[in-house]
């Protein structure tokens, strides 16, 4: 007969991607990215050619600047909502 870890001990479970402790309570979120003057050159520098990356470019790029797409997208995301709302400013 095994005995059961108590309740504390069990190790938190993941569901739908997300890490959750004790199979409730808030989603942990990877820390903020920290981008290098270098990558943020790189990035900003991109975003005044495009705003917008296809696929293969935003692979690309990610590569070249050592990014997760993801990364690179999201960048791209809220750097057109960031414009976008210093247009709509004047």
């Amino acid at each position: 007969l095994r005995s059961r870890p108590p309740e504390h001990e069990k190790p938190p479970a993941v569901a739908n991607g997300e890490l959750r402790i004790n199979g409730k309570g808030k989603k942990l979120r990877k820390p903020r990215t920290i981008y290098s003057s270098l990558q943020l050159q790189a990035l900003n520098q991109r975003f005044q050619q495009t705003q917008y990356l296809a696929l293969p470019e935003r692979a690309e790029l990610a590569a070249q600047l050592g990014l997760t797409q993801t990364q690179v997208k999201i960048w791209f995301q809220n750097k057109r909502s960031k414009y976008k709302k210093i247009m709509k400013q004047g």
